[in-house]
């Protein structure tokens, strides 16, 4: 139980109204995923997108901490993605979309259990869901710590607005004074990888009726759940100069549908950069001769 507290969490840390007929089809069913379907389809066979991401914080790490850490926190990686999958493929955590969440929700008055970071919660979430974060904004201000959140910040963290991340060692207490174990709980976070991870250990801790919302709120439309917040439950995860640019997957596609009225926005902000810049730059260079003159003088 303790496993993924101990070791796994470093690398995660470096990570309307239903229609009746559809309803009616939730009800007959939960939808379990096949053995022969992967656990993380990305259609390449390989790690999914959230993976890949992963992967890139190990190489950042790995710049602070060596080869070594890097091939320790990417074994610990496919690790857990064998065991997570195991849990999917012996139905110890049953799969759920997020429109079957939303359904389940309404029909069923299930938990929903949202365990995603304030940063992403504070965007976008479920109303009537219950906020226990398994990770959290890293806060903590030594020296290590902050050395950790300027290599973050260097490496990427300036462009996508990801922040440090720190494993809540409370997490499972929290929850057990919430819930008893019997509980029927759905686990959802932006991507779906943290909430699985929550899962392993909230059934490694006794509790039987878990449900994991697949691709999580990223994956839902807002029709799928009913939505508190000032931002679309796809954008809750982006941030940074990306998101300011409107340069991220997601805003791409919202884009695409609501067309120039939501891109032209996005366009006036670069400009915006590129005439400051601008500015700065004929200014430093009229600033230089300013200053040598009163040096002079």
């Amino acid at each position: 139980m303790e496993t993924l507290g101990r070791n796994f969490t470093t690398t995660l840390t470096t990570c309307g109204s239903p229609r009746r007929h559809q309803a009616a089809g939730y009800r007959r069913r939960v939808r379990m995923l096949p053995v022969a379907e992967p656990l993380f389809p990305d259609g390449g066979g390989g790690y999914p997108s959230r993976f890949k991401r992963l992967s890139a914080n190990v190489r950042m790490d790995a710049a602070v901490g060596g080869e070594e850490e890097e091939t320790r926190q990417a074994k610990e990686m496919a690790a857990a993605r064998r065991r997570w999958e195991t849990l999917i493929r012996e139905q110890k955590v049953k799969v759920l979309t997020p429109r079957e969440a939303g359904y389940a929700i309404q029909l069923s008055n299930k938990t929903l259990l949202d365990v995603r970071p304030s940063t992403e919660h504070e965007k976008a979430w479920v109303r009537g869901s219950t906020w226990i974060p398994i990770f959290d904004v890293d806060n903590t201000a030594d020296i290590g710590t902050l050395s950790k959140k300027i290599t973050n910040f260097v490496m990427g963290g300036w462009w996508s607005g990801s922040s440090m991340l720190v494993y809540d060692r409370d997490f499972l207490s929290k929850v057990e004074e919430k819930f008893p174990k019997e509980s029927d709980l759905i686990l959802v976070c932006q991507k779906g990888l943290r909430s699985l991870a929550a899962c392993e250990q909230l059934y490694n801790a006794g509790f039987r009726n878990l449900f994991w919302v697949q691709g999580g709120l990223e994956a839902a439309d807002e029709e799928d759940f009913p939505r508190e917040g000032p931002q679309p439950f796809k954008l809750a995860g982006i941030g940074g100069v990306s998101e300011f640019l409107g340069w991220t997957d997601q805003q791409r596609a919202i884009g695409a549908r609501e067309g120039w009225s939501y891109r032209l926005v996005f366009t006036g902000r670069l400009l915006g950069l590129i005439l400051l810049a601008d500015a700065l730059f004929f200014g430093a260079q009229r600033l230089g001769p300013l200053l040598q003159e009163w040096r002079s003088h």
